[in-house]
């Protein structure tokens, strides 16, 4: 009985907090109308976040990954990421599409896949791009994205706790708890 109490409580704690101090909704860079400047270069990927470990589970091999951006052509941009994964270093490339119907861009060989862009502000880092990856349910009955997961990348290599700290935070805000931080522990794959 205390038990049923207690977590009627909590709920109800919970709803009333959110009523009062609800979550920030981060700004999302419409990919179709921004400057696609600020994307190329360089960016580091410091954490991952969803909301179930399977979200996030690709990344728990990796140490460290950076990102290299290019815009080979109008409306397209090539993304290389170098992955270091125990004392190997795997290349991989992949492009994306920029609709002007569209408000995320489109991954070259999975058009389900929605990949809209966030501003970094969000984690207290306007030196930061937060990009999500959702794919819808499975099967038509499921309610929940197949996939659902954010990723923090940086322009700087060394790990700032403090903007990860507030992107964990406010994610968690959405229900979306289970985190990875890299750790960059070995030197970077050039």
């Amino acid at each position: 009985m205390l038990v049923t109490v207690l977590s009627y409580f909590l709920c109800s704690y919970g709803l009333l907090y959110h009523a009062f101090v609800p979550c920030s909704v981060p700004e999302q860079l419409r990919a179709h109308t921004v400057n696609h400047q600020q994307f190329l270069g360089k960016w580091f990927l410091k954490a991952t976040v969803g909301r179930r470990e399977t979200d996030i589970l690709k990344f728990k091999d990796l140490d460290s990954m950076w990102i290299s951006m290019e815009e080979p052509v109008n409306d397209t941009l090539l993304v290389t990421g170098k992955m270091r994964i125990g004392d190997d270093c795997i290349t991989q490339t992949w492009t994306y599409h920029i609709f002007p119907d569209r408000d995320d861009v489109v991954l070259e060989g999975l058009p389900k896949r929605r990949t809209p862009l966030w501003s970094g502000k969000w984690a207290n880092c306007s030196d930061c791009l937060i990009i999500q990856e959702v794919e819808p349910p499975l099967k038509e009955t499921d309610t929940e994205d197949s996939l659902n997961r954010y990723l923090l990348h940086m322009r700087q290599s060394d790990n700032n706790p403090e903007v990860v700290k507030a992107f964990q935070n406010n994610l968690a805000c959405h229900n979306k708890s289970t985190i990875f931080i890299l750790p960059q522990e070995k030197e970077f794959c050039t």
